[in-house]
């Protein structure tokens, strides 16, 4: 039972490549954040997916023809072979409501008028009651404008096959939902920690209230009271939105992000609506400070109004939404440079000693300052176009920043710092001296475009390059191709730790699923010496994170052949690098304790 335990913990251990990043044990419950389809958003678009044309010409053509993922357009088609008959007069009173909806919106898309219906579907309880809400007046016009369609999607639910099917629907969405679950932790992980901080899980409210007094006297008397309310960010998984898109609702301490189920939320707008949901409540403790700010601002954003009515008067909805916009774009940039930095370094070290082919190591140096140079310049570019949307403190917000990423503080704790120090003057200035990097951003945005498939070979490394496809292998389960591939990048790059680790988690894969036992143990061995490869060959450059990883899962082949002494010493060098982003340490702490405990 011991040596199973062991084995599949070596399984879990070879995760995908990507998932290296998300440090061991990572639960997403833990900050928050729950992954998971929604029957009420469900029901709402598959009544609107029974709406056709009632012309003749066009054939009970869709009326919303909303462009989906490959899941979605199967779920779509299984969903109208289910509903096949559904009663005439139901799906009559479905398209006419969709087509006078349309003629109102002639120049929407289907993505577009599918919107204020997926707002709708959260204004509604939950199913199978899907009941209005009992306060209407504070509910935008656009949502106003389709919360007549609520009575069609409860009859649907009751008249249809829909309610008889959902339970099997739920079921099918989480599973065709891998993907997303990964990208939402490597989201949630890697934008944490740049932050150095958890979401606030609960928010404490002072309310007013009124209780009765003694006899004889005025019959009430005002007390607050804290009130505390939970927070949750839910990332639902949805076949029926439209390919690409990502919709996102704040209700009250709700934050909803709705995507297909292919979504890789690492690189969505999603990033965005997770870091509102991290920093608004840390921006409204600071309420009593940002007056200075709301004095620079205001005449700025009355200004953009006057050409873009959409931006919101409220100065303190800009700072939230400006260090929003900070952190996604500073992060994004932060992450490229340090990677950047690191392949040009290993490029470096590859030519030799420190005297020897100068000139190479200088085009190198030079070629990344370039890089850099240029990751600068377009990161004020899109500071720049959020400051248009009326995020005014956007470049303040990025150059505060750098002090966080520098001294690795808690965001949370720096704050307060940072509202407090902002200087008016000094930012007045902001857009003009960054008029000059803005335009070589254009300048490279429409180079780009003209030369779309030109990378920089300092962001571009081809092993890296070629280790991702080779990932797509392994995660088809192709270990045998994968093998191949890696051992074929290890003859053109030899010595490269990377592939040896790769090599050993393929190889680890394959014992993970055999069953006799030589068999097994021969994969078992080939893993071991892969992974001892990854070691031996590393130098001071090398990711310290790979190093841990190997550490741990070279130690669990250990344990698994019964020489825990060995295993105990490996998991003590996992230990000694400390906790990183994308290491093992956790996992060596955990494998340590379990190795200490007395057998029973």
């Amino acid at each position: 039972m011991r040596k199973a335990a062991v084995l599949f913990a070596l399984l879990v251990f070879s995760a995908g490549l990507r998932a290296q990043n998300v440090p061991v044990g990572f639960d997403l419950s833990s900050y928050g954040v729950r992954v998971e389809p929604d029957k009420r958003l469900m029901a709402v678009l598959a009544t609107l997916a029974m709406a056709r044309s009632l012309d003749p010409k066009d054939n009970g053509a869709r009326l919303i023809a909303t462009p989906l993922s490959a899941k979605g357009a199967l779920f779509r088609d299984e969903l109208e072979a289910d509903n096949i008959a559904l009663p005439q007069d139901l799906r009559t009173k479905i398209s006419i409501f969709v087509s006078q909806y349309k003629k109102r919106h002639q120049a929407a898309s289907d993505a577009e008028l599918v919107a204020p219906f997926v707002s709708m579907a959260y204004a509604l309880t939950p199913a199978p009651e899907l009941a209005d809400p009992i306060i209407t007046s504070d509910l935008p016009g656009d949502l106003l404008d389709v919360l007549d369609f609520a009575p069609l999607v409860r009859e649907f639910y009751r008249r249809s096959t829909f309610s008889s099917h959902v339970e099997e629907y739920v079921k099918e969405y989480r599973d065709g939902s891998a993907k997303l679950r990964d990208s939402t932790r490597e989201m949630v992980s890697e934008l944490l920690d740049y932050l150095h901080t958890r979401p606030r899980l609960v928010f404490a409210e002072k309310v007013k209230t009124t209780v009765p007094k003694a006899a004889g006297k005025k019959p009430t008397i005002e007390k607050t009271e804290i009130r505390e309310h939970e927070r949750h960010f839910y990332v639902v998984s949805e076949n029926l939105t439209a390919k690409g898109n990502v919709n996102f609702l704040n209700i009250r301490d709700d934050y909803y992000v709705i995507v297909p189920p292919d979504t890789d939320l690492s690189v969505s707008e999603a990033r965005r609506a997770f870091l509102r949901f991290v920093i608004d409540p840390l921006v409204l403790d600071r309420a009593k400070d940002i007056e200075p700010m709301r004095t620079w601002a205001k005449p700025i954003i009355d200004d953009l109004r006057k050409t873009n009515t959409s931006i919101s008067p409220d100065v303190f909805l800009s700072i939230s939404r400006s260090l929003v916009a900070a952190i996604d774009i500073r992060e994004a940039q932060y992450l490229r440079e340090r990677i950047a930095t690191d392949q040009a370094r290993r490029r470096i070290a590859a030519l030799g000693r420190e005297n020897e082919n100068l000139d190479q190591k200088r085009a190198i140096s030079a070629e990344l300052e370039r890089y850099r140079q240029g990751l600068a310049d377009e990161a004020a570019q899109q500071f720049y176009e959020d400051y248009q949307k009326g995020a005014v403190f956007s470049f303040y917000f990025a150059e505060q920043l750098k002090g966080v990423e520098d001294s690795g503080f808690d965001i949370a704790g720096s704050l307060k710092e940072i509202v407090l120090t902002f200087d008016g003057k000094r930012e007045a200035a902001r857009v003009a001296a960054t008029a000059d990097a803005r335009k070589r951003a254009i300048a490279a945005r429409e180079e780009r475009l003209k030369h779309p498939r030109d990378v920089s070979a300092v962001a571009a490394n081809p092993v890296t390059t070629r280790l991702l496809d080779i990932q797509k292998m392994i995660d088809a389960k192709d270990y045998a191709r994968a093998d191949a591939d890696l051992k074929a990048l290890l003859a053109q790059n030899p010595g490269e730790p990377r592939v040896y680790y790769n090599i050993g988690r393929v190889a680890g894969l394959v014992a993970s699923g055999l069953t006799e036992t030589e068999k097994q143990s021969v994969k078992l061995l080939e893993a071991k010496t892969a992974y001892t490869n990854a070691l031996n060959s590393a130098t001071p450059d090398t990711d310290k994170a790979l190093l841990s990883l190997s550490y741990v899962a070279l130690a669990r082949i250990y344990e698994f052949f019964d020489d825990s002494a060995y295993a105990m010493r490996l998991y003590d060098a996992a230990i000694k690098l400390n906790d990183m982003p994308g290491g093992a340490f956790q996992a060596a702490i955990a494998a340590k304790q379990r190795l200490l405990k007395p057998q029973q």
